[in-house]
């Protein structure tokens, strides 16, 4: 189907049926965030890339082109404006999440086919009738996992989605609220009771959750001991100072938490055993995550969000019986969908402090989407979110769509 950059009306109204020769002007292009590409019945064409079976992003993922009628009743039509690639997605991508997209053939592909990604920064670009709550120009974000967010426009129902305030915030700080930060709040509030001057522990510390959870730990003043992978030597000096400053009281390598020692260095950091972190926050797994479990004081307790080490979890029964520790996990899908008001409140706290320049953004690595963006280019940027170091999370960037 042609597409068509739609006309401004000054530009239109010049246009005179009835004068064989009218003048008519050079089309005024509008500005991009005004811009759409619409057919001539009105239909918004869009792109997603799709797959129709599970397995590695570079053998599944396809860049398919459809179309989506205007709204009416309770539907929104939207516009991507930015959307991450998390590790959760790359996991949906293989199979190997407890939720994953709907299989369907709503978007006219040949085989049932799902869109992958699950948080995304959204502008309505038009609202049927029967909307309330959400207008055109609103920003809004998915309500609930699995919507499918790596895409250049979607329609769906009003509820599906939750308005935010844009003012001060940006697409990328909007896209990228609900999963990682939410995650380092929950756990630091909900898993145990800490006061000021309390101390916790965490593994991956230089992840989106870790480093929500080292600044929102310095801002409720607790005291955080952060573990990161080794790195060369200037890499490791450069990324430390920058935990510091984000908050950090102490960082270490992976390296350093296997030591023998590494218990005597924690009570010697947290003026003895009864100082000892009460939390532990896990993403790794394994060896690594025994080493950390070994610090927690008496009655402590482990929360584990991730497994990037694909290593199960091996507690000695020591742990659990002479120092009564306790092993929890945390979703925060499931929580999220258990708690729709109290994730809203989270959220609208969270970017509260990005506005105010508490909380600061995680690094990123924008990957452009346009309309001539070809699907080497984006699949090439799913396949690397789960290898090796990164400069920061990925995050599809939409311009002219």
């Amino acid at each position: 189907m042609k597409r068509a950059t739609r006309l401004s009306r000054s530009s239109s109204s010049l246009i005179s049926p009835s004068c064989h020769h009218a003048f008519i002007p050079k089309p005024t292009l509008l500005p991009l965030d005004r811009r759409r590409y619409i057919s001539a019945y009105g239909y918004t064409q869009a792109k997603a890339l799709v797959y129709h079976k599970p397995g590695s992003p570079a053998e599944t993922l396809t860049l398919h082109t459809h179309s989506i009628s205007p709204p009416h009743s309770n539907l929104l039509t939207l516009r991507t404006l930015a959307a991450p690639l998390n590790p959760a997605d790359i996991n949906q991508i293989h199979g190997n999440y407890p939720i994953a997209p709907p299989f369907t053939q709503v978007l006219g592909t040949a085989q049932p086919s799902a869109v992958p990604g699950n948080e995304a920064c959204f502008e309505v670009l038009s609202a049927g009738s029967g909307c309330k709550n959400v207008g055109k120009g609103d920003w809004v974000i998915p309500r609930r996992t699995g919507l499918g967010t790596w895409r250049t426009h979607v329609q769906v129902e009003e509820d599906k989605v939750v308005k935010i305030d844009r003012d001060g915030l940006t697409p990328e700080q909007v896209a990228t609220v609900s999963v990682n930060p939410v995650t380092a709040y929950r756990m630091l509030k909900d898993s145990v009771h800490l006061r000021e001057g309390d101390w916790f522990i965490q593994n991956g510390a230089n992840s989106g959750v870790g480093r929500a959870a080292v600044q929102l730990g310095a801002m409720w003043g607790l005291k955080s001991i952060c573990i990161l992978r080794q790195r060369p030597e200037e890499e490791w000096d450069a990324l430390k100072r920058e935990m510091l400053e984000l908050g950090a009281t102490e960082v270490v390598s992976e390296k350093e938490v296997c030591e023998r020692d590494f218990v005597k260095k924690v009570q010697d950091w947290t003026n003895g055993k009864d100082q000892l972190p009460k939390l532990a926050l896990n993403c790794v797994g394994g060896d690594n995550a025994m080493a950390v479990a070994k610090t927690l004081a008496e009655g402590g307790t482990m929360v584990s969000y991730g497994a990037m080490g694909k290593v199960p979890l091996r507690v000695g029964a020591s742990m659990l019986i002479f120092k009564d520790l306790r092993f929890l996990g945390f979703w925060v899908s499931r929580w999220g969908d258990r708690m729709p008001e109290e994730k809203k409140k989270t959220i609208d706290e969270l970017l509260g402090m990005i506005r105010e320049g508490k909380l600061k953004d995680v690094p990123m690595v924008e990957v452009p989407w346009s309309w001539e963006t070809g699907k080497d280019d984006l699949v090439k940027a799913a396949q690397g979110t789960l290898e090796g170091f990164r400069r920061g999370k990925g995050i599809f960037k939409f311009g002219d769509t």
